[in-house]
């Protein structure tokens, strides 16, 4: 009985892990993540649900789909990346409010309500 209860919790956990994972994004989702990079270039990024987002780099029309990997959201482009980065950026990524303003690697960072 024990090892029964064992393994359910063990199952119970992991599959809130998984949860706690995704739920990292969900201030992200239907909001603008305005990222600001070293040399002054903002983009506008819009998260979506089914892991897939647009955006907007100074005039450059962005796409592409979204991954968490351990503690990193990773974008990969199908729109031509902005100049200078690679077709896949991934960088660290924590809970945010709308609102609220980080740094994430390389990257300032801030969260806008709605889409803007």
């Amino acid at each position: 009985m024990r090892i029964v209860l064992a393994a359910a919790a063990a199952l119970l956990l992991s599959a809130t892990a998984a949860f706690a994972g995704e739920e990292v994004m969900a201030s992200r989702i239907g909001n603008t993540t305005v990222t600001t990079d070293a040399s002054g270039m903002s983009s506008k990024i819009y998260y979506e649900a089914d892991h897939t987002f647009t955006g907007l780099a100074n005039d450059q029309e962005l796409a592409g789909t979204w991954q968490l990997k351990g503690s990193q959201v990773c974008l990969t482009f199908t729109s031509a990346p902005p100049p200078g980065y690679p077709a896949t950026i991934c960088t660290p990524v924590s809970a945010a409010n709308v609102g609220d303003s980080w740094t994430s690697g390389p990257f300032t960072v801030q969260l806008l309500e709605g889409r803007q």
